[in-house]
């Protein structure tokens, strides 16, 4: 089973991004997924997680991700203000919107680090600065854990028609923007 944890700030659509990575893995790639918020005091700007798992087999835990297999940082602000890498496996994914290149940033030996510039990428094609969609292009640009085609289906299916291409433009444009270390 392969653990995602979001770290992002209410109003970035970490939630919609968790539950699209897992409507990806199980609608369009025949796996196992769930989807869930840790709830707590969120308002716009507030940190929020969210997680995501993924399996070949039927999933029963129920408890937040503690060790995650990838970390998506939404806000790398978040960066100061809580440990996102906490309890991250070794040979992990540390995906981060940054324009930072990722060898700016010192993880513990062993992790893997993927940086984008999803902010800027979410304002030329959506014209706001939400940036689900293109973190999720990042994820599986980074892990390969879901195909971005199945991420492309999924944010289809996910949201309204009118919005729907552009998102999946975003996920599309990220993808293909990573920078790996």
């Amino acid at each position: 089973m392969v653990e995602i944890r979001w770290h992002g700030r209410g109003g970035q659509g970490g939630v919609t991004a968790a539950t699209l990575a897992g409507m990806a893995a199980a609608l369009y790639e025949g796996k196992y997924a769930q989807s869930f918020p840790a709830f707590g005091a969120e308002r716009r700007g507030a940190p929020v997680l969210a997680f995501t798992r993924v399996s070949d087999r039927p999933i029963r835990a129920r408890s937040q991700v503690y060790q995650p297999f990838c970390v998506v940082v939404m806000d790398e602000t978040l960066l100061a203000v809580t440990d996102v890498g906490g309890g991250l496996k070794s040979g992990g994914w540390l995906v981060i919107n940054s324009r930072t290149l990722p060898v700016g940033f010192c993880p513990p030996a062993g992790l893997n680090i993927a940086t984008v510039d999803a902010t800027e990428i979410a304002i030329n094609t959506l014209g706001i600065p939400i940036v689900n969609t293109a973190m999720l292009g990042a994820l599986a640009g980074a892990t390969g854990l879901v195909s971005i085609e199945s991420m492309q289906r999924a944010i289809c299916n996910g949201f309204p028609r009118e919005i729907a291409a552009k998102n999946a433009e975003a996920a599309r444009v990220a993808c293909q923007s990573l920078v790996l270390r």
